[in-house]
C-alpha cells in the first residue's frame, strides 16, 4: 500500500524536522537529508493521487505502487532502526557512532528517493479521454443500511402472511439465498414494521455468523429482551433469564446469518413453543440449514435475484434518488447493470462507485470496459465488482478500508475506535486547516457513500456511533490486506498463519490467544522484525488463561512497534515497553508507569493498573500527547516537578483526557487548555468540586464533558457562574445535584445532549417559563428514584428531538407540554411508572393530531408492574 507507507514515513520525517528533543542528534547536513527525502515523498504522494484518478490500466498501477511501496518500506525500516539505536544508547561515544551511521543512512535514503521520483515521473500512464463535465455534480444518498425494498414485495408479503397466520404453534420462517442477495434487508424491513412489532410482546435480533458463539448469542438475545447488559452472568444464568423473559410471552426473534444445523439445535432449546403465535425468522445461505430449521407447513423462502427491471430501478434509486437517469447515460448504465446479474449488493456497490468518481459518460465508460473483462458465476462476478470498487478507491482510503477487515465478522464496529486506529497507524493525511479526527470522519463518510461500509447506530447528535461491513466486502479487505502487506490476520480462513515473510508483516491483528505465533520471533531475530502494530482483538477473558507463560515478553523484540493495543491480554507490560521507543499508541495494563517516561513519541495513552499508581512526571514534557485515558492512575502534580519551570509545563496538543479526580485537578486542567473531551471519574472525592467547576470556563474548546461521582458521595452544587461556552455534550452521574441546578445548565448556549444518570435529587422538578434549553436535542433522565412531579413549558425545549426516561418509578407523568414540541422524533420510556407509559402514548396522539407523523415511542414496561 504505497500511499499509506508514504504517509507513515512522512509523518516520522516531519516529526524529526520539528523536533527539539536532545535524544536526536541534529546537524545541518542531517536536516538537509531529511528535508530532501520529505519533499520527494510529497511528490510521490501527489503522483499517486493523480495517477489513481487517471489510470485505466489497474494492473500496471498496482505494479507501480508495489515498486514504490517496497522502496519506502525499506527506507522506513532503516530510519526507524537508526533512531532506535540512538535513543536506547546510553554510552556517549556509541551514541555518536549511531548518529554518524544515521547520517549515512539518511544520505542513502535521500538518493534512493530522488532516483525513484525521477523514474515514476517519466512513466507514461494512459490519460483519461475528454474530461466531460456534463453531469459533474454528484448526488449524496443515505449511508445507513438500505431497507428500501426493490423487487422483493412478494417475499415481503409472504413473510407477513406467515407472521399473521392463525396457527398458534411457534413458526420458524427461513429466508435462504447467497450472500449479498438481500436476506438481511428483507428481514430487517419486516422486523422494523411497527404494525408487526405491536403484535408481539418481546422482540430480539441476533446475528450468528459462520463461527457460532453461544455466549455472544445469549448476550444479544438477553440484551434485546431485557435491555440490560448481562456480561457478568454465566451462560446458564443467561439461558434462565432468556427462558423466563420469553415464557408465556408472544415473541418475534430474528436469527440472522445462520450457518449450521448444530448451531440451530443449540438455539432452538431456548425458544419454547407456548402455542401463543410466537414467530422466528432466520436467514441463511445454506439450503439444508433452511430446510432443517423451517416449520413443516412453512417451507423456506428462497430470495431470488432481481429482474433487470428491478435492478435498474434499484440502481437509479441509489444513484439519482427521485430523478431519472440522464438519457445519454441510460444505454451504458444498463450495460453496467447487466454485469451485476441481479445481485443487490453488486448493484449498490457499483452505484456507490459511479457516484463518487463522477456521473459522466467517460467515467461510466471506463467502468463498463473493466467489467466486460470479467466472466464467471454470479459470486465471482460480484467479487469482481467489489474488487473494482476497491481498485477505484482514492489512495488515501485504501488502507483504511483494508484495516476494517480485522474487526470480527458481523461485529458492529465503534466508529471512534476505528478512527483512532487509523490515526495511530498514520493512515490519515495531515492538512494545515483540519485536525486528523475531522479528516478521519470525512474518510468514514466517504466509505459509507461508496456503500463499502454501512452506518448502523447513531449518537444523540446524529453522527454514527457504529458501522458494519458486509461479509463479502470483509473477505475482499482481508485478501487485499494480506496481498498488500497492510494488515495480517493470523488464523483467518482466508490468510495463512505462517509464511516466509512473517517478520516483515507490517501490522498484525490477533483474534484470540495464539501463543505459538510468537514462537517464530526469537530474540536473536529482533533486528529483522519490522512489524509496526500488534492489535489483540479478542473478547475480554479469551486471553486471561493460566497458560499465558509470559509469552508477551517476546513483544520486546518488536523494536519498531508503533501501535500496541493489548488491553485484552491483561498482562503487565511495564518491563516491555521501555524498549519500544517508537510507540505512538498504547492500550494496555501498566503497573509501573515510570516505564512510559522515555516514550517521547507517544500520542495516545490508554492504560490501567490494578493498584493506584501515578504517571511519571515526564508526561508533562511529552509535547506530542493528544489522548490520555487512565484508570487507577493519577496525573502528577505539575507544580511538584523539580527541574522544569512550572510555566513551561503545558500539554497544548492534548485533546482527550479521562482520569480519576485528584486534589490538584484544577491545576491539571489549567495546563491542558485545548482539551475538547473530558471525563472525570470519582468527582469531588477530594473536595475539589468548586475549584474544578470554576476552571471549566477556561477550556474554550471543551465540547464533551462527563462527570461521575461515587454513589455515596456528598451532594454537589452548580454555582450560577458555571459556564462552558462551547460545551455540546454533558453527562452527569451520581452527582446528587438539586433539580434547581438544571436552570444553570440551561444557560449553556451550545448544549445539545444532556444525560443525567442518577444525577439529581428531589421530588419536584419545575422549569419556569424563562428557563430555556436553546439547542438541546437529546435529553436522558435515568435513575431519579425520588422524582415525582415534573413541570415544564413547551418553550423550555424548543429544539428537543429525543427524550429518554429510564427507571423513574415514582414519576407521575411526562409534562403535557411535550405534546406541543413539534421537533420531537422519539420518546423512549424504560422501566418507569405505568402512568409515564400512558402519558407517552398521549403525547404521540397529540403530536399526530398536530401533523407530526415522524414521532415514535418505544416503551419497555417496568418489571415491578409487569407481572
Amino acid at each position: 500500500m504505497a500511499y499509506a507507507c508514504i504517509s507513515s514515513l512522512m509523518q516520522t520525517l516531519q516529526q524529526l524536522l520539528q523536533s527539539k528533543s536532545s535524544l536526536i542528534c541534529e546537524s545541518p547536513i542531517q536536516q538537509n537529508h531529511i528535508e530532501s527525502s520529505y519533499q520527494s515523498l510529497c511528490a510521490l504522494q501527489v503522483f499517486l493521487e493523480d495517477t489513481t484518478n487517471e489510470a485505466k490500466d489497474i494492473e500496471n498501477l498496482k505494479i507501480l505502487e508495489k515498486q514504490i511501496k517496497d522502496v519506502v518500506y525499506k527506507a522506513e525500516d532503516r530510519v526507524d532502526l537508526c533512531l532506535t539505536n540512538i535513543i536506547l544508547e546510553d554510552n556517549e561515544d556509541d551514541r555518536e557512532k549511531a548518529c554518524k551511521f544515521f547520517n549515512e543512512e539518511l544520505q542513502q535514503v535521500e538518493t534512493e528517493f530522488a532516483s525513484l521520483k525521477k523514474e515514476v515521473m517519466v512513466i507514461e500512464l494512459n490519460k483519461r479521454g475528454s474530461k466531460s463535465t456534463e453531469l459533474a455534480a454528484t448526488t449524496s444518498v443515505s449511508s445507513t443500511e438500505e431497507t428500501t425494498l426493490v423487487g422483493m414485495k412478494k417475499d415481503y408479503k409472504a413473510i407477513l402472511n406467515c407472521l399473521n397466520a392463525q396457527a398458534k404453534e411457534l413458526i420458524v420462517i427461513s429466508l435462504v439465498g447467497m450472500g449479498g442477495i438481500g436476506k438481511t434487508t428483507l428481514a430487517r424491513k419486516v422486523f422494523d414494521n411497527s404494525t408487526i412489532r405491536d403484535r408481539f410482546e418481546k422482540h430480539a435480533w441476533v446475528t450468528i455468523s459462520e463461527q457460532y458463539n453461544k455466549r455472544k448469542m445469549l448476550l444479544e438475545v438477553a440484551f434485546s429482551i431485557t435491555g440490560f447488559n448481562n456480561q457478568e452472568m454465566s451462560n446458564d444464568e443467561l439461558m434462565v433469564i432468556v427462558y423466563r423473559s420469553l415464557k408465556g410471552r408472544r415473541f418475534l426473534i430474528v436469527i440472522d446469518d445462520l450457518w449450521s444445523t448444530d448451531a440451530w439445535d443449540q438455539m432452538r432449546r431456548i425458544f419454547q413453543n407456548d402455542n401463543n403465535k410466537s414467530r422466528i425468522i432466520l436467514t441463511t445461505r445454506l439450503k439444508h440449514v433452511a430446510d432443517y430449521a423451517s416449520s413443516p407447513d412453512f417451507p423456506p423462502r428462497e430470495v431470488s435475484f432481481l429482474s433487470f427491471k428491478d435492478s435498474w430501478k434499484l440502481f437509479t434509486k441509489r444513484l439519482f434518488r427521485k430523478d431519472r437517469c440522464p438519457p445519454q447515460l441510460r444505454k451504458i448504465g444498463k450495460h453496467i447493470i447487466q454485469q451485476c446479474q441481479g445481485l443487490p449488493l453488486s448493484i449498490i456497490v457499483i452505484a456507490g462507485l459511479l457516484r463518487k468518481i463522477g456521473v459522466t459518460y467517460d467515467n461510466w465508460k471506463k467502468i463498463e470496459e473493466n467489467l466486460k473483462s470479467f466472466h464467471g458465476s454470479v459470486l465471482e462476478q460480484c467479487q469482481a465488482i467489489l474488487s473494482l470498487s476497491y481498485n477505484y478507491l482514492p489512495p488515501y482510503l485504501k488502507a483504511c478500508f483494508l484495516y476494517i477487515g480485522g474487526f470480527p465478522e458481523d461485529m458492529e464496529i465503534r466508529v471512534s475506535k476505528m478512527m483512532s486506529s487509523w490515526i495511530a497507524e498514520q493512515f490519515i493525511k495531515a492538512t494545515s486547516d483540519k485536525r486528523l479526527e475531522v479528516v478521519a470522519e470525512e474518510y468514514v463518510q466517504e466509505l459509507m457513500d461508496r456503500s463499502l461500509i454501512l452506518g448502523k447506530t447513531r449518537k444523540p447528535n446524529g453522527r454514527f456511533k457504529t458501522c458494519k461491513i458486509h461479509d463479502l466486502l470483509r473477505q475482499l479487505s482481508i485478501r487485499e490486506a494480506q496481498s498488500e502487506n497492510v494488515v495480517h490476520f493470523p488464523y483467518n480462513d482466508h490468510v495463512p498463519t505462517y509464511s516466509d515473510d512473517i517478520n516483515d508483516r507490517r501490522r498484525v491483528m490477533i483474534p484470540f490467544l495464539i501463543e505459538d505465533y510468537f514462537c517464530n520471533h526469537p530474540s536473536q531475530m529482533s533486528g529483522k522484525i519490522t512489524t509496526r502494530s500488534l492489535i489483540f482483538m479478542g473478547a475480554g477473558k479469551s486471553y486471561l488463561v493460566p497458560e499465558i507463560n509470559h509469552w508477551p515478553d517476546s513483544i520486546s523484540d518488536f523494536k519498531l512497534l508503533k501501535v500496541l493495543d493489548a488491553r485484552e491480554i491483561g498482562y503487565d507490560f511495564s518491563h516491555i515497553i521501555p524498549q519500544l521507543v517508537h510507540l505512538r499508541y498504547i492500550d494496555a495494563r501498566i503497573e509501573d508507569p515510570s516505564s512510559l517516561a522515555k516514550l517521547f513519541n507517544l500520542q495516545t495513552i490508554i492504560v490501567y493498573s490494578r493498584r493506584n499508581v501515578q504517571l511519571p512526571a515526564e508526561i508533562w514534557t511529552m509535547s506530542e500527547i493528544k489522548h490520555v485515558d487512565i484508570e487507577q492512575m493519577d496525573m502528577p502534580n505539575p507544580l511538584s516537578i523539580g527541574d522544569q519551570l512550572p510555566e513551561s509545563l503545558y500539554l497544548n496538543y492534548l485533546q482527550t483526557l479521562a482520569l480519576d479526580s485528584s486534589p490538584f485537578l484544577a491545576e491539571i486542567l489549567k495546563r491542558t487548555p485545548n482539551v475538547d473531551k473530558l471525563k472525570i471519574r470519582a468527582a469531588n472525592t477530594h473536595n475539589e468540586w468548586s475549584d474544578f467547576v470554576d476552571c471549566l470556563i477556561n477550556l474554550q474548546r471543551l465540547e464533551k464533558l462527563s462527570i461521575t461521582a461515587t454513589e455515596d458521595n456528598r451532594p454537589c452544587i452548580l454555582s450560577s457562574s458555571f459556564y462552558a461556552p462551547n460545551l455540546k455534550h454533558l453527562r452527569l452521574g451520581y452527582t446528587s445535584l438539586p433539580w434547581e441546578d438544571m436552570d444553570v445548565l440551561a444557560n449553556l448556549p451550545n448544549l445539545e445532549v444532556l444525560k443525567a444518570d442518577s444525577a439529581f435529587n428531589g421530588t419536584d422538578w419545575t422549569l419556569n417559563e424563562d428557563v430555556v434549553f436553546q439547542k438541546l436535542k437529546y435529553l436522558r433522565i435515568c435513575g431519579a428514584d425520588d422524582l415525582e412531579r415534573w413541570e415544564a413549558a413547551s418553550d423550555s425545549f424548543p429544539m428537543l428531538e429525543q427524550l429518554v426516561l429510564q427507571n423513574l418509578e415514582e414519576l407521575e407523568e411526562i409534562p403535557q407540554s411535550f405534546g406541543e414540541i413539534m421537533t420531537l422524533k422519539l420518546v423512549q420510556v424504560e422501566y418507569c411508572n405505568p402512568a409515564v407509559d400512558t402519558s407517552a402514548r398521549n403525547i404521540l396522539q397529540e403530536q399526530q393530531g398536530w401533523g407530526n407523523c415522524e414521532l415514535q415511542i418505544e416503551i419497555v414496561p417496568s418489571l415491578q408492574y409487569d407481572l
